[in-house]
Order: structure tokens, then sequence, then C-alpha cells
């Protein structure tokens, strides 16, 4: 299985970008690599980034060693390529800037090894109704920024409150999967003043689970706070961009919800979400039109629809994702040098 991998875009074969043929955990071992971000979505501008995304199959030393390796992030080049044992479990709970990888268009792959066209081809695997919080909560965090940001030097801090509650209590919808439930309770809320107040009732909670929740809540409230004056077109570019992805998780999340496929490239759509990234539904105010809203009330339905009536499993295939990985690993232990 050992060999040397080359990419079909000349960009890839740049200085900046050798990482990918040179570190031991990528190289042979990268199984699928393509576009990332706006030119996934077909958003792109001239002047966008290329974001690039991969996965790369464990290693020798990772499968029967001490070695671990969960992604590999190069900022200057905005590329991540995820280890597989991780990407597996993030693909398993539908995480959106992770199913998209399954879903590109054939032109936007560089690289693809048998294993990586496994998972493109039996990408319904890890499909369930697990998208439904996940791109429903990626939709609602874009959506509290968004308004957030918008408000932030006007609104009361008791309406604030309510945003900031809005993305505390659907990153908690996942605190089941990652969290003991054993061991107590915890729920935040409102109180009659309209401040966030937590309710705990725990014994013998695990310190190191409830460190990782405070964590999760806290860095919520950090990223509210965070949010100043935005009074300037740099700001407003970052708006209409985080608008565009708003509608772009609603309509990719429908449809993965309503057909059990995944399409991360958007050409229906395209003419729509490049006019509100380029402005079309902000006033002079900053503040979006009534045509925008109406543009999303009618997405958010659709999704709010599809999440009723999907076609999808409750849980993902964790037997067929589970002989997948065993395969992959028992190949790599047989064949592999490193």
């Amino acid at each position: 299985m050992t060999h040397t991998i080359s990419f079909k875009e000349d960009f890839l074969n740049q200085p900046e970008y050798q990482f990918l043929k040179t570190d031991p955990h990528l190289g042979s071992h990268i199984i699928l690599l393509g576009y990332g971000g706006s030119h996934a979505y077909g958003t792109n501008l001239p002047t966008s980034d290329i974001d690039v995304r991969g996965i790369a199959r464990n290693t020798k030393s990772c499968i029967l060693g001490v070695d671990s390796f969960e992604q590999q992030e190069d900022k200057p080049t905005d590329t991540v390529v995820y280890g597989l044992t991780k990407v597996l479990s993030l693909l398993a709970g539908c995480n959106p800037n992770v199913v998209e990888l399954l879903g590109l268009r054939k032109q936007d792959y560089f690289y693809i090894a048998p294993p990586g066209e496994y998972l493109i081809n039996n990408a319904d695997m890890f499909l369930s109704r697990r998208a439904i919080n996940a791109f429903g909560g990626y939709a609602t965090a874009q959506l509290r920024r968004l308004q957030n940001a918008l408000a932030h030097d006007s609104y009361p801090q008791a309406e604030k409150n309510k945003h900031i509650l809005g993305s505390i209590q659907n990153a908690m919808h996942t605190f089941n999967d990652r969290y003991s439930d054993t061991y107590g309770k915890l729920v935040v809320r409102l109180n009659d003043k309209n401040e966030l107040v937590a309710d705990v009732i725990m014994h013998g909670y695990p310190l190191d689970e409830l460190h990782g929740m405070l964590s999760e809540m806290t860095s919520i409230m950090r990223e509210y706070n965070k949010l100043n004056h935005r009074n300037n077109k740099k700001d407003d570019m970052h708006l209409n961009k985080h608008a565009m992805h708003l509608i772009r998780l609603l309509i990719t999340g429908e449809e993965i919800l309503r057909t059990g496929k995944i399409k991360t490239y958007r050409d229906k759509e395209h003419d729509l979400l490049m006019d509100i990234r380029n402005g079309k539904y902000q006033k002079e105010n900053h503040d979006f039109s009534p045509e925008f809203y109406d543009i999303l009330n009618e997405y958010d339905a659709k999704f709010k629809y599809a999440a009723e009536h999907t076609v999808l499993p409750a849980k993902p295939n964790t037997e067929k994702i589970n002989d997948f990985l065993r395969e992959v690993n028992l190949k790599t232990i047989l064949y592999d040098n490193d």
C-alpha cells in the first residue's frame, strides 16, 4: 500500500504544499483530497483563498504502537487533513464541515485512493437523523452570530442573553453523545430578570467531563463577547458571508434529510447565494432587508419539514463503518512498510 502520491492540480506541487507528501502521517497514507470552503460550494470569488480538505488512513505505528494522529492543519495553506479514525467519528455525527467532503463534484477531488472512493460511494452509511441537530445546529449558531453582530451596539443585555442561551442549548443537544448523564443534571436558563443562570444537580460527576461541558459553554459566551464594533466595510462583507452560509447550510441539510444524498456544490442556488454574499439583501444600516428574512424563513420551514419526514435512519450504520475501518487497518498492517 506504500506508494508515491501524485496530485492532478499543479498548485499542490508548489513548495508550500510539500508537507502533503513528506509528512509521515500523510504522503501515501492520504486516501482523499479535495476542495473545501467556497470552491467546494461554488460560491468563491476571484479573491477567495483555496481551502484543501482530506483524509489519511492510520499509519502502522498508529495502529500497533503508541503513535497517534487526529488531523494535520496547515494554516498558511488553509489545509486540513483528518486522520481516519477521527474523521469516521465526525462523519457518523454528520458534522457539516466534514460530511461535505464526501459530496464534492468529481472534478473537485485532487486525489482519490480506493478507500477514499469507498467512502464516497458508501456515504449513506454515515447519514442519520443526527443531521437534524448537526446542520440545524450549525445554521442556528450562524443565525445567532449574525443577529448578535447586527444588534451588538443596540440590543440590551437581556436580549443578547436570549441569543446566547439559544446557542448554549443547541450545543447541549449533543452533550448526551459525549458526556455521562448518569451522575446528575445541568440546565441553563433565563431567570425572571432575563439573566443567564445554571441549575446544577450533580454527585460524583467526573471532573474532566464537567470541565468539558463548562468549557464549551464558556467558549460560546466568549465568542459573543468578542463581537464589538462593526461599522466598516470589512465587517459587512463578513456578515454577508455569514448570511450566505446560513442559507447554504439549510439548503444542504434539507437535501440530505429529504434524499439521503450529499451534494456540496450548490449549482441551482448559486445566484441566490452569490447575491447574498455580494450584499444584495443588506440595507444601509447594516441590517438585512425583509426579503432576506423571507428567504431565511422559507428555507428554515423546508428544513423543519424535511426533519419531520426524513428518509434517514435514527443512527448511522456503525457496523458497516467499523468493518471498513478494520479492513483498512488490516491492509495497512499487512502491506505497509512504514
